[in-house]
């Protein structure tokens, strides 16, 4: 029972759509602090998903994260209209990019787990 209540609690914290934030931070400032935030936060869920030894937070959690960035996207996209898309992503469109960060994002997790498993295996 206790296992459950954690991947569930991993699950519900990778919901932030951090993507979005990521994106949404660059756009209004011009910041990479987003991104960083997205690497550091996804990377330390993993690490915890990992050290429970279980894979299915991992993957529910960032396929979460990903839905949920795309539909701010789009509600973003609805309400400035054209506004986002003119050219502060380009060549790609916005959601194009939601979709390459949130899959670059998976290599810092991969590498955050795989450092665990060796950590773990030394002891």
């Amino acid at each position: 029972m206790q296992k459950f209540i954690i991947n569930l609690l991993i699950i519900c914290l990778y919901c932030f759509p951090f993507g979005y934030v990521s994106m949404y931070q660059d756009w209004a400032n011009a910041s990479m602090i987003g991104y960083l935030t997205m690497i550091v936060g996804t990377s330390i869920l993993a690490v915890s998903s990992r050290v429970f030894n279980n894979i299915i937070p991992f993957m529910v959690g960032n396929l979460a994260s990903a839905m949920i960035s795309l539909y701010f996207l789009h509600r973003m996209d609805i309400t400035l209209g054209d506004g986002w898309d003119h050219g502060y992503f380009k060549p790609f469109a916005p959601h194009q990019v939601l979709l390459l960060i949130s899959c670059l994002n998976l290599l810092p997790q991969f590498l955050a787990m795989w450092l665990t498993k060796r950590k773990k295996r030394a002891r």
